[in-house]
C-alpha cells in the first residue's frame, strides 16, 4: 500500500460536496486537485499540503510538520504532516482547507 486508504477516505469525506475537486493517483499516492492545481495529497501515512510560499515557514513551525522532500529536493511551498498532526477531524479539515485555499489562488489549468 503506497498510501493510507483510511486517510484517503477521511479526505474524500471532507471534499465530497465540492464538484470542482478531482482525485488523481500520482507519485505512488493520491492527490486532490482543484481546477487542475494540486492542493494536497497522501503518501504513505503522511498528508502533503500545498500551503504556498507565504505560509510555508509558519506551517513548518507547526507541530508534526516537516519539509516535503522525498527525492532529496525540497518542495518549497509544500509541507508534510505526520499522523499526529491530522489525527483529529478538525486538524485534518484545517490542513485540507489550507491546501484548497492556496490552490484556488492559482490560475486554472
Amino acid at each position: 500500500m503506497a498510501y493510507s486508504e483510511t486517510l484517503a477516505n477521511r479526505v474524500r469525506n471532507l471534499v465530497r460536496d465540492r464538484r470542482e475537486i478531482v482525485e488523481k493517483k500520482m507519485f505512488g499516492g493520491i492527490c486532490v486537485l482543484i481546477h487542475g492545481n494540486m492542493a494536497c495529497g497522501i503518501l504513505n501515512e503522511d498528508l502533503i499540503v500545498r500551503v504556498g510560499p507565504e505560509n510555508y515557514r509558519a506551517c513548518l513551525d507547526m507541530e508534526h510538520t516537516r519539509v516535503f522532500d522525498t527525492t532529496g529536493r525540497v518542495m518549497k511551498g509544500w509541507v508534510m504532516v505526520g499522523a499526529e498532526g491530522y489525527a483529529s477531524d478538525g486538524a485534518l479539515s484545517m490542513w485540507v482547507e489550507k491546501g484548497i485555499s492556496f490552490a484556488l489562488t492559482l490560475p486554472p489549468k
